[in-house]
């Protein structure tokens, strides 16, 4: 573990959630109002989406604009492909439109991208590449859109393994890690049907992973979204936005006080992890010691 107590660059993590993503746009917004540099983001499905808007130059604002008329059914292709229904092209289109074609490695701000490759269940995290492809295929959930194929590997959504993807944070530098966390439900909706079951089998998984994942961030944001839809919010548009903005809100202040404190707090990570395996080491030592002294009195 590299521990740097100076180090209080931020990574923020954005996890899936489909069309409650817009909820990501008020996170981003709060950071701005307070003046907080993001220094490093990641993305998952459509917390990659997001990211890659934010890390290319756009502000929440113009984000909003963007995102704020998307719903599944202006972001689907009906396909006779294998492996889906739908294929990612309009989300393709949508990128090269407000982006161009550019790559990861160029963006202002550095950014990850997750996906899963469907044949070896791995994560494969992106730092380069073609950034509408790997958007595509972190989103490309399994089933509702064909997989996208890179490099030879078949890739699906990025959230199978990491829904909120922490973990690519440490790698790029960030010493203070922020994780959204869309998905943090209590209950599931009530199945009317085969592929209600399905669904919430699937979503219940995903979210039991996440919830150990999310351990591993400094600051976490957990957000119930359960009342919003997973495929058209656009009459909701403002009050799901607000629904990121305003927990982020409130964790600002544990931000700067992390940026405040990182060396203490980097201490006690330290202290932390290593007294369980020291401690009997330091106890077998003094008895040594104080039994080789009362041995020479």
């Amino acid at each position: 573990m590299k521990l740097n107590p100076f180090n209080t660059r931020i990574g923020l993590a954005l996890g899936g959630g489909a069309a409650k993503g817009i909820a990501h746009i008020g996170v981003l917004k709060a950071f701005e109002e307070e003046q907080i540099r993001i220094h490093c983001i990641s993305g998952t499905s459509a917390g990659a989406l997001i990211a890659c808007y934010y890390a290319f130059g756009r502000p929440a604002e113009s984000i909003l604009s963007i995102c704020s008329t998307l719903n599944l059914s202006k972001i689907i292709n009906f396909t006779l492909e294998r492996g889906g229904l739908f294929s990612t092209n309009a989300i393709r289109e949508m990128i090269h439109r407000d982006l161009g074609d550019v790559r990861i490695e160029d963006a202002e701000i550095p950014l990850a991208i997750c996906a899963t490759d469907i044949e070896t269940g791995e994560q494969l995290i992106f730092r380069e590449g073609n950034l509408a492809d790997v958007v595509c295929a972190s989103m490309a959930v399994p089933g509702l859109f064909v997989p996208v194929e890179i490099d030879g590997r078949i890739l699906v959504d990025g959230g199978l393994v990491e829904n909120v993807p922490i973990s690519p944070l440490a790698k790029m530098g960030a010493g203070i890690t922020v994780a959204i966390d869309l998905s943090h439900v209590s209950r599931y909706p009530k199945p009317e049907s085969t592929f209600d079951v399905i669904t919430n089998a699937i979503n219940i998984g995903i979210d039991f992973n996440t919830r150990k994942q999310l351990k591993n961030a400094d600051i976490a944001v957990p957000l119930d979204l359960s009342h919003y839809s997973l495929t058209n919010n656009a009459d909701r548009v403002e009050e799901l936005y607000l629904e990121g903005y305003h927990p982020m809100k409130k964790k600002i202040r544990t931000v700067l006080w992390y940026k405040r404190m990182n060396a203490i707090i980097s201490l006690l990570k330290a202290v932390r992890t290593l007294l369980p395996f020291k401690v009997p080491e330091i106890l077998q030592s003094l008895k040594h010691h104080t039994f080789t002294a009362r041995n020479r009195s």
